[in-house]
């Protein structure tokens, strides 16, 4: 399969930097989908257009099993720095997670799945907007899933790319794999006053402080430290001079979890936390905005693409999992069925620049590797599993 998916380099390379030269933002991938679209009914694939608002489904074959193969198309709000002929031509948007490749990489390997027999059914989510939700805060993933994506699914998969690994490797583990995901809101209220005079005021940034110690000391003094935690202040706002105490001091922040318990036990946290402004006279405010669950990599689906992995680029090249709680909706997706993601090897001595970066470019050698190992996993599973 590999040595199939190196002959279609050239036309891999051409898709991504298509791609690349016309990025755009979450839910408004309207070219992306239809350049999607269009390669995916020519290779033969029934499709259906604006599923999750700007997402394409493309299926092949029919019956049981059924395999799903989910890349993500939305770019980020960067302005480009690279000197090439692919670069941005939309100012201040930048495929700069790797989006354009993974695009490129499903695309082969429908191609590749469309010259072959087997049981069953592939099906492939091209999703609108990983990296941001919409205006009620939910991303491209859940938008998908509502319109039924995943139905009748048995395996789904995926990978991202991954600079700090060479060409020829993968990162693969069963297991957690990326964070899960909340945002949370918060006001401390006291009462303003003049500067000059703080005892005739409940001063919010006093009561700031206090809340600020507590939340960072959640993770250090509140949770089991053998499970992974993040609590971070993203920004704190209140004020509008310097001689007038406000009334209002504003803080949001993330918090990241593997465990359904864990981000029970942040929240609470959190909210106890804030509860010091009461303690200290004042008073406050609070929300959470519930973000994507985290990627559970099922082992039945890692060891299924690590055998893949094993036999397409021997075992000296699959590498450890970097731990991390970076977010990815991919998780979603594998709340419905075993599931798995990835890390493609994408760089080299030149290339290595990390991912949300806006130099940041691979080396398109990887990607006849990305397409083979999503084309051959699906086959195995469809072929091992037939009815």
């Amino acid at each position: 399969m590999l040595e199939k998916a190196k002959t279609i380099q050239d036309q891999l390379s051409a898709w991504r930097r298509d791609f690349h030269m016309h990025p755009e933002l979450g839910f408004q991938e309207t070219r992306t989908a239809a350049k999607v679209a269009e390669i995916l009914e020519l290779l033969g694939y029934r499709v259906k257009r604006g599923v999750g608002r700007t997402g394409v489904v493309a299926e092949y074959g029919n019956g049981k099993p059924l395999v799903a193969i989910r890349a993500d198309m939305d770019a980020l709000p960067l302005q480009e720095t690279n000197q090439v002929t692919y670069a941005s031509q939309n100012p201040g948007v930048m495929h700069a997670c790797g989006h354009d490749s993974h695009m490129a990489m499903a695309l082969g390997a429908a191609a590749l799945l469309s010259r072959e027999k087997f049981p069953g059914m592939v099906r492939f989510l091209f999703q609108p907007s990983e990296e941001v939700g919409d205006d009620e805060g939910i991303s491209g993933a859940p938008r998908m899933i509502q319109e039924g994506v995943m139905e009748n699914v048995d395996l789904v998969i995926a990978l991202h790319v991954e600079p700090t690994a060479p060409v020829g490797a993968i990162r693969i583990r069963s297991g957690p794999a990326s964070g899960g995901v909340d945002s949370w809101f918060g006001e401390i209220i006291g009462k303003g006053g003049h500067g000059a005079h703080p005892h005739q005021t409940i001063d919010p940034f006093y009561i700031s402080a206090h809340v600020l110690f507590a939340l960072n000391g959640i993770v250090s003094r509140r949770i089991d430290p053998f499970n992974p935690a993040v609590v971070s202040v993203g920004s704190l706002h209140g004020g509008f001079t310097e001689n007038v105490i406000p009334e209002r001091v504003k803080l949001t922040g993330t918090l990241r979890y593997t465990e359904k318990r864990v981000q029970e036990q942040i929240h609470a946290e959190i909210r106890r936390a804030f509860e010091i402004a009461k303690t200290l006279g004042g008073n406050y405010e609070l929300k959470f905005e519930i973000g994507t669950a985290p990627m559970i990599n099922s082992p039945m689906a890692a060891e299924l693409i690590t055998t893949v992995a094993v036999d397409l680029l021997g075992e000296q090249n699959i590498l450890s999992w970097k731990n991390e709680l970076g977010a990815e909706d991919f998780g979603c997706f594998m709340e419905l069925a075993p599931g798995a993601m990835f890390a493609l090897g994408t760089g080299s001595e030149i290339l290595h620049c990390n991912l949300h970066n806006p130099a940041f470019d691979l080396d398109e050698s990887c990607l006849p590797v990305g397409a083979a190992i999503f084309a051959e996993t699906a086959l195995r599973f469809l072929r091992e599993n037939k009815p």
